[in-house]
């Protein structure tokens, strides 16, 4: 294999989400012909959390793998799925160490071996989570005897100044830096200097006449009047579509391309 293709999908945001994936990844498997698929699931069941139902629905969709963020406890179920060792999922690895769950998995590509791994931001957040710099460097430390083909990183994280930080103080070491977590997809997808792939944001799958996924009216008005009243989630309409393609060199573990994908599905 000369070079790893790889589809990730930013956030997927409740039904709307799924449904467009659904309808979207036949399409974008015929043009990438990826060899690997990754989406971000915290907002995965009606906007927060995963439940072993809409998980499954995405791996018949065709997605082999999952990263999530804080979000991702907000159903019952994750508590049952992280637990698995075999599950192909991770939650990020800078939660408190007896957290259920793995921040990161070797995952199999034909002969090769992708490292993933998933950790939180520490900017902006209420929780505690642990550095995000230098657990990254506990894990590279980890796995520095292991043959691998590529590391990606999902950066969970809501300032961009820690997620352009983290970008430069791992270019060279890792594959990919992907952030997530905003919901907005930024422009700035690039190839740093040292062969590692970076965007600050993948945005997300959800409906486009929303709010970061969520009913209009509601959060407009909480804004306004102060109500924080709970918003709904679009479950029709227009779906955007927000994910990067990347290819990886398995011999050297650079990234040769990153290409951001915004795109929109009827649902």
């Amino acid at each position: 294999m000369s070079k790893i293709k790889i589809l990730f999908f930013g956030d997927i945001f409740g039904k709307i989400g799924r449904q467009g994936i659904i309808k979207i990844l036949p399409n974008l498997k015929k043009k990438y012909q990826p060899d690997f698929i990754v989406a971000n699931v915290e907002n995965l069941a009606h906007g927060r959390g995963i439940t072993k139902n809409c998980l499954q629905e995405m791996l018949d969709a065709g997605i082999n793998f999952f990263t999530s963020g804080n979000h991702v406890w907000d159903k019952p179920d994750a508590y049952d799925i992280l637990a698995q060792k075999d599950a192909p999922i991770i939650r990020p690895a800078n939660y408190p160490e007896e957290t259920v769950g793995q921040g990161e998995k070797i995952v199999k590509i034909g002969s090769n071996s992708l490292l993933m791994i998933n950790l939180m931001g520490t900017v902006f957040f209420t929780e505690s989570f642990s550095n995000p710099f230098l657990a990254m460097d506990e894990i590279l430390a980890k796995y520095a005897t292991e043959k691998l083909a590529g590391i990606i990183l999902d950066f969970h994280a809501e300032a961009t100044s820690e997620k352009v930080a983290l970008g430069y103080y791992l270019d060279g070491r890792i594959s990919a830096v992907i952030g997530t977590h905003t919901h907005v997809q930024t422009a700035d997808e690039k190839i740093l200097a040292q062969g590692t792939a970076y965007i600050t944001d993948l945005g997300m799958s959800g409906a486009k006449e929303s709010i970061i996924g969520l009913a209009k009216k509601e959060i407009i008005d909480s804004f306004i009047k102060g109500t924080g009243l709970a918003a709904e989630i679009p479950e029709t309409g227009i779906c955007q579509i927000n994910a990067i393609y990347l290819e990886i060199d398995p011999k050297t573990q650079k990234a040769l391309k990153i290409e951001r994908i915004f795109t929109e599905v009827e649902v």
